[in-house]
Formats: C-alpha cells, sequence, structure tokens
C-alpha cells in the first residue's frame, strides 16, 4: 500500500476533518446535556440529515445493493418499507417526543423519558430500557464495525484484523471527543457526502454499460426475473422486508436526534429535508445494485470480488469506473454511512451507562465534568466489545444490523408511539410493552417461526401488551396532567 495511493490520501484528510470537527464540538461541550443530546441545539437542516445518516448505516452502501445485486428488484421491497416507517415516524413521533421529553424531568435518553414519563420510583423501568440498548446496540455497532472492516480490507489489502481496528478507531476518536454536537455536525458532512455517492454512481455505471436500454437487456438477459419484485417472494417474504419501517419508532439513535432538536417548529422542514434525502439515498443504493448486475454480468474477468461477497458491489463499482482521487471520496462515503451510524450508536450506549446506571445508582451527585468523562470511557468499553463481537470475518452486515434493528423496533417501538399519543398508557404497560417485545425479538429469531421477520409479532404482541396491561390500571393524575401540557404545547408550536 503506497503512500501515494490517492485513495488513502483521501480517507486520510476525510478521517482528519470528522476528527478535527469532534475537537471543535469538544469547545461546546460543557456538561452531560451537551455531551449527550448537544444541549438541544439542533436547526432543522441538521436534524434532518443527522438523523438520515445515523440510520442508514453500512448496510446503505454494502447490504442493500449487495442484496438487489443477488435477488434482483424483489429485494427493494425494504426500501419500501423503510421510506413509509420514516414518515409516519417523523410524522406522529418526532415533535411529540420532541415536547414529552421537555416535560418530562427534561429527559436526556429514552430510559430516563419513559422513567420520568411514566413516574417509575422503582428504577425497573430505567434499568431494563438500558439493558435492552447495551445488548441490541453493541450487536448494532458490531454492524457498522464489520462494514468499517470490509471498506478497509477490500480497499487497501488489510488483513481483517488490521481492518477491523482501522475502520473503529476514527469514529471512536471523534466521538469520544466531542460527543453528540461531534456527532451531529459529522452526520450532517456525512449525509452529503453518501447523497452525491449514490447519485453519481448509477449513473457511471449506466454510462459505462452502454445506457439505460442496453443496461435493462444485459440484467433481463442475465435474468428475466430480475425485473420481477414478486419473484421468489411470498405474501409473508413481502411482509417482512416491508415491516422494516416499523423499526423507526424505537430506534434510539434516532430519536435522540428529535429529542435534540431546538424546537417543534423545526421538525416539519426537518422531515421534507430528510425525507427528499432519504428517498434519493435509497434509489441510488437500488440501482447501483440493479445496475451492478449488467456491468459484472458484461465484465466477468473483474466479478470475482463481488462473486466472493456480494456486499462488496459498491466497492468494486468505485474502484473500476472512476479516477482514484473520485474513488477516495466516493468510498469515503461508505466510511462516512459507517462512522455516522456507529458514533451516534456508540454515543447512546456511553448515555444509557453514564445517565441511566453512574448517575442514577452509583454516583447522584456526580459533577458534569465527572460525568462527560465517564462517558467517554463507556464510549471506550462499549467500542471494544463490538469489535470483540465483530472479529469474525465471516459476518454479514445486513444479518447483524436486521436483528438489532428488530430489537429496538418491537421493544421500545410501541412504548414510544404509544406513550407519546395515548394519556391513560401506564407504567407497567410500558414495562410490558419493552419485555414483551424483546422477548418475542429473540425467542422468534432463535426459532425462525414461520419464516416471518421477527420484528412483526415483536410489534404486534408489544403493542397488544401495553395496552391489555394498561387497562388493568390507571394513569396518575400527574402523569395525564403531563401529557396535557405536553400536547397542547405541541399542537400551539408545530
Amino acid at each position: 500500500m503506497s503512500v501515494s495511493n490517492p485513495t488513502l490520501i483521501t480517507f486520510v484528510i476525510y478521517i482528519a476533518a470528522m476528527v478535527l470537527i469532534g475537537f471543535m464540538a469538544y469547545r461546546s461541550t460543557n456538561n452531560l446535556s451537551d455531551y449527550i443530546l448537544g444541549g438541544r441545539s439542533l436547526g432543522s437542516v441538521v436534524t434532518a440529515l443527522s438523523a438520515g445518516a445515523s440510520d442508514m448505516s453500512g448496510w446503505l452502501l454494502m447490504g442493500l445493493p449487495g442484496a438487489i445485486y443477488m435477488s434482483g428488484l424483489s429485494e427493494s421491497w425494504i426500501a419500501v418499507g423503510l421510506i413509509v416507517g420514516a414518515y409516519l415516524n417523523w410524522l406522529f413521533v418526532a415533535g411529540r417526543l420532541r415536547v414529552q421529553t421537555e416535560h418530562n424531568g427534561d429527559a436526556l435518553t429514552l430510559p430516563d423519558y419513559f422513567s420520568s414519563r411514566f413516574e417509575d420510583k422503582s428504577g425497573l423501568l430505567r434499568i431494563i430500557s438500558a439493558v435492552v440498548i447495551l445488548v441490541f446496540f453493541t450487536i448494532y455497532c458490531a454492524s457498522g464495525i464489520v462494514a468499517g472492516a470490509r471498506l478497509f480490507e477490500s480497499t487497501f489489502g488489510m488483513s481483517y484484523e488490521t481492518a477491523l481496528w482501522a475502520g473503529a478507531a476514527a469514529t471512536i476518536a471523534y466521538t469520544f471527543v466531542g460527543g453528540f454536537l461531534a456527532v451531529s455536525w459529522t452526520d450532517t458532512v456525512q449525509a452529503t457526502l453518501m447523497i452525491f455517492a449514490l447519485i453519481l454512481t448509477p449513473i457511471i455505471v449506466l454510462l459505462a454499460t452502454g445506457g439505460i436500454d442496453t443496461t435493462f437487456l444485459a440484467i433481463e438477459a442475465k435474468n428475466p426475473d430480475n425485473f420481477n419484485m414478486l419473484k421468489n417472494t411470498s405474501f409473508i417474504g413481502i411482509i417482512s422486508l416491508m415491516g422494516w419501517g416499523l423499526g423507526y419508532f424505537g430506534q434510539p439513535h434516532i430519536l435522540a436526534r428529535f429529542m435534540a432538536a431546538d424546537s417543534v417548529k423545526s421538525i416539519a422542514k426537518a422531515r421534507r429535508i430528510s425525507m427528499t434525502w432519504m428517498i434519493l439515498c435509497l434509489g441510488g443504493t437500488v440501482a447501483v445494485g440493479f445496475f451492478g448486475i449488467a456491468y459484472f454480468s458484461a465484465h466477468p474477468e473483474v466479478a470475482g470480488p463481488v462473486t466472493e461477497n456480494h456486499e462488496r458491489v459498491f466497492i468494486e463499482l468505485a474502484k473500476l469506473l472512476f479516477n482514484p482521487w473520485i474513488a477516495g471520496v466516493l468510498l469515503s462515503a461508505i466510511l462516512a454511512a459507517v462512522m455516522s451510524t456507529l458514533s451516534c450508536q456508540l454515543l447512546v450506549c456511553s448515555s444509557a451507562l453514564t445517565e441511566d446506571f453512574y448517575k442514577t445508582f452509583l454516583r447522584k451527585n456526580a459533577s458534569q465534568v465527572e460525568l462527560v468523562w465517564v462517558g467517554r470511557v463507556m464510549v471506550l468499553l462499549v467500542a471494544l466489545i463490538a469489535i470483540a463481537m465483530a472479529a469474525n470475518p465471516n459476518n454479514r452486515v445486513l444479518g447483524l444490523v436486521s436483528y438489532a434493528w428488530a430489537g429496538f423496533g418491537a421493544a421500545f417501538g410501541p412504548v414510544v408511539l404509544i406513550s407519546v399519543i395515548w394519556k391513560q398508557m401506564t407504567r407497567n404497560g410500558a414495562l410490558a410493552g419493552i419485555l414483551v417485545g424483546a422477548i418475542t425479538v429473540i425467542v422468534w429469531k432463535h426459532f425462525e417461526l414461520l419464516g416471518l421477520y421477527e420484528i412483526i409479532p415483536g410489534f404486534i404482541f408489544a403493542s397488544l401488551a401495553i395496552y391489555i396491561v394498561s387497562k388493568l390500571g390507571a394513569p396518575t393524575a400527574g402523569m395525564v396532567e403531563r401529557f396535557d401540557a405536553a400536547e397542547k404545547d405541541y399542537n400551539l408550536n408545530k
């Protein structure tokens, strides 16, 4: 690997810029609220793009294009489900959660919000929700580290073990130093880079394969069923792919962006920006995988790496079709997708350990400086555990993401959604929802029942548990009063 390698130089400049942003954010981080939620100061553009970038991890440029390359358009149902789910999350949850967290003890984390919203004096709700965050996010972080390792491995010819550490180091650095502001500011840069890569790459692949007509003929010649969105699918299969959209209601790293918005008024504009960005990115992702079928069928001599691991289709197209300097920028987009999601996942895990365990149970009177440094140490701890989990080179990015996504979607999704729209929900209802959702996902995944994606039964059973258990009791007057005040605030300012 030569130091004059343009791709390497591009990567180094990009990583250095992200770490520099981390140090700039460090100067604005004075207390735990700044470190965890950026002092609730994000404007609509940063809220929108950081929510999008933190959502679309390495699977956007690796897992999904790989699935489309292997199976054709039948895998694109997942994109449809995600777009619908994201829109509904912005519409029903974003603004209400921003207001509800403020009215419920100015909550900084989801466990903090649940504890205040349902007046849980026992701490049980906080502990269980924090444990769910740590379990599923550590798996999610591992998926990001695998994606980063794959990128460094295929781009620079590193061993998987070396690539594992190289891919994780930069993200850990700026998250450790700058916290939430660093993560959100870098997310905005990274979201811009991702959309640039996902609009440019399919266009160049089309030109390289002779235009739309020639490309489509080549894809059809390879397998006519590539155009069939119902190929090898069943009703359960389509529902499973669409079911990914349910996950949005429960993803702590995305919900944190809503909680950090500077006001409810920013949410509507942020929704429009974020959904436009998302639709363009997902469209580009599907196009990369789809057009890649035509390119590699026409050039079988360079298809080896993609045949070996289909998740490398974007990486190989960028390396083959672009000037090394441009390829470096495009491959940095994968690093951007990985870093943007991994960083906010590390931060949410850190905040759960710091705010929900350390401060609540060990050091109630800890100073803000102490809490920020504990948060930084926890970033390192979670990162090391995730690196250990990612050590198996046979890991697939999309598989790891799907399990963690289902875990959060089922455990937290119904609780968050129902808590912001139904004032009769109780503490025991919330507890039942989290437990039933998480357990259903774990059991369903283990036994692979009906071939149905585990998020769907998890979400349904958790919602039923919340309703039934809440109906067996009643919320306190204080819970109802705070809910009504927050709802009134939301309706006045939306």
